[in-house]
């Protein structure tokens, strides 16, 4: 058995509150691990009155209390806020609290006190106001598990994808590509596919970043100096891949059939196609830390918060995968 999962808190005002109470809800038909949330209980019993949905809260004083109280409510490790939650308002008061959550979490999965860590979305811009100063979750987990190197993959049951370059501009995105960046996310990338996935002998595609994959030179020689070279230094390492190949015809059924990941250039070039062949059910995965992390694939949804529509297939699929990856981990250890 492994140890129970740590959601951290996300922003208060959005929906990651209610798709913690749904997920407990749809514990059973999702098979889902024992969780436990890093959160102020109050605010989560606050808000099951409200949607009148039967989720008892459990207050646990330490993860290890979290299996016995799991069949019995929500599990909640307490984190007091400083200010009462509006929906859809994200007050600034409480980002240290959700910065906090955060810190929280990655202490007791280093610890070996919860399997792995599940993050809530958070609101950046609110804070940013409370000293935040990265640009997403990724790179604050990089800087907490000592000042490694994250890499972004997302999962659904169709497709990985994995952006070379992540929260930047496009432009920057552009200007910023080199062959080491690639080469780096290419060996994380495999390494983890076998690790976590279960993928013997890992296959990569690697995306060009120009239309066409630069036609040869004639749209771009970015795939000629640049991408090319970090495929011969991957093929050099045993490495199984391909590319690079235009973007444009990477993504469609027949093609994701020949790999087991993506390699993309940016950001969205990753992004569009995953959530377009499955929005509801992506998994942001965080590769190259030193602990499992994973993350349902949406923001906050401020506009919605509060009013019990959210979906919460994409937080029952990351706290799935987390799981899996917990059990896989474990099974590979000495020690398992």
């Amino acid at each position: 058995m492994i140890a129970p999962l740590a959601l951290t808190m996300g922003e208060p005002a959005g929906i990651g509150g209610e798709i913690a109470l749904a997920a407990w809800q749809q514990r059973r038909e999702a098979r889902l691990p024992t969780f436990f949330a890093i959160d102020d209980p109050a605010r989560l019993e606050r808000l099951a009155a409200k949607l009148d949905w039967t989720v008892p809260i459990r207050r646990i004083g330490a993860p290890e209390e979290a299996q016995a109280a799991f069949a019995h409510g929500l599990p909640v490790l307490p984190l007091a806020l400083p200010h009462a939650v509006v929906p859809g308002q994200p007050d600034p008061a409480n980002a240290p609290a959700v910065i906090e959550s955060i810190t929280m979490a990655v202490a007791l999965v280093q610890a070996g006190r919860a399997a792995a860590l599940v993050t809530n979305p958070i609101q950046k811009e609110t804070l940013y106001a409370a000293g935040f100063r990265h640009p997403g979750h990724t790179e604050f987990l990089g800087e907490l598990a000592g000042g490694v190197r994250p890499v972004m993959m997302l999962v659904c049951p169709e497709l990985r994808v994995v952006p070379v370059t992540v929260h930047v501009p496009l432009a920057a995105a552009v200007a910023s590509l080199t062959t080491a960046d690639i080469v780096a996310t290419g060996r994380i990338a495999a390494a983890a596919l076998e690790r976590d996935f279960g993928v013997a002998r890992p296959r990569l595609a690697v995306a060009g970043l120009n239309p066409h994959a630069g036609e040869h030179g004639t749209i771009g020689r970015e795939e000629i100096e640049i991408i090319a070279p970090a495929i011969a230094a991957l093929k050099s390492d045993g490495i199984a891949v391909s590319g690079p190949a235009p973007a444009d015809s990477l993504f469609h059924e027949a093609a994701r059939r020949r790999y087991d990941a993506a390699l993309c250039m940016y950001h969205d070039q990753a992004l569009i196609p995953l959530k377009t062949i499955d929005f509801d059910r992506g998994v942001n995965v965080t590769l190259g830390l030193p602990f499992i992390r994973t993350s349902p694939d949406h923001g906050t949804a401020c506009d919605i918060a509060g009013q019990g529509v959210a979906n919460p297939a994409s937080l029952i699929a990351a706290l799935d995968l987390a799981g899996r990856m917990a059990a896989r981990r474990g099974a590979l250890s000495p020690a398992g």
